[in-house]
């Protein structure tokens, strides 16, 4: 954790490091809660009413009553953003069950836990993000929508940890994960593009794949500039086969992929991947007015 990272705790701003959890809060006990990651640039959040209506449907799905209003949700994002040393960073905004008994029963539980943490993130180096990410396929399965629906953002990303684990072992980057079927989901924490012949293909959010803010973000810049856009299952053989790769995600923004279980990409990072991270950074920098392709190496990489 960044030393400066801040936390909106419940209405109260404190020092990250100073905030603190009931042991009996069943966000940790169980991992019954929702999240939301956010960018901010310029200390505008990006896309936030993305985000909360996503946070809104999440809490909806697990039956939570989230504490407060979207107006003093937005109040208190602003509030963290502005108390933050940096102009760009990270915000992960969390609402647990709250407090109750011991037991799986939420009955008994809240009022609701909601906390904000704002920091700065990066997923992979800046190497990784110029050279490409080296992925492999997760012996680790997706859960399957009738289990878990993967449009909930819920505290429950054990099985990525053990999919990210495997990547860890194998000494690579990152790890995809297939659903039941054997077709892909998604990585660990980021949705997944494949180009071949000069389309953009993703796999649907009912192959197991998030509805990623990022992702409707690559898909809108994509259809604005003419490229085709699929939302298609893809079995590993198209990820083995196609032109370029590439991740995305909140947190991860905009990462080229190299090679996945040892097969080079064609091109990385590719044309249509560096067309696309321009018109993303332009997209972040019209919506927050951050001049983020100058200032971000998320967002921009060096051309060799």
């Amino acid at each position: 954790m960044h030393r400066h990272a801040i936390c909106w705790l419940n209405g109260e701003l404190l020092p990250a490091a100073q905030a603190t959890l009931s042991v009996l809060d069943h966000g940790l006990l169980y991992g019954d809660g929702i999240f939301e990651g956010i960018r901010f640039y310029n200390r505008h959040a990006f896309r936030l009413d993305a985000h909360l209506d996503r946070l809104e449907l999440s809490a909806r799905a697990i039956a939570l009553q989230i504490p407060y209003g979207r107006d003093a949700l937005i109040e208190a994002i602003a509030r963290t953003i502005a108390a933050f040393e940096e102009p760009d960073g990270y915000l992960r905004l969390v609402v647990t069950r709250g407090v109750g008994p011991m037991g799986l029963n939420p009955r008994g539980c809240g009022p609701a836990t909601l906390f904000i943490v704002a920091d700065q993130l990066s997923l992979t180096s800046r190497a990784v993000r110029e050279e490409g990410a080296r992925l492999i396929i997760a012996a680790t399965q997706r859960l399957p929508p009738n289990g878990l629906d993967p449009r909930i953002k819920s505290l429950n990303y054990l099985n990525h940890i053990l999919a990210r684990i495997e990547a860890n072992h194998a000494g690579v980057d990152e790890a995809v994960l297939l659903n039941g079927a054997g077709r892909v989901a998604e990585g660990t924490a980021e949705n997944l593009f494949v180009v071949r012949d000069g389309a953009l293909l993703t796999p649907p959010t009912t192959e197991g794949a998030l509805d990623g803010i990022t992702r409707q973000c690559i898909i809108e810049v994509a259809v604005e500039a003419g490229i085709p856009v699929c939302e298609c299952p893809l079995a590993p053989y198209d990820l083995y086969t196609a032109d370029e790769c590439f991740l995305t995600g909140t947190a991860a923004e905009l990462i080229p992929v190299r090679d996945i279980g040892g097969r080079p990409m064609t091109q990385c990072p590719g044309q249509l991947f560096l067309s696309l991270q321009d018109r993303f950074a332009a997209l972040v920098e019209r919506e927050t007015g951050s001049m983020a392709a100058d200032r971000s190496p998320h967002l921009r990489l060096e051309r060799t």
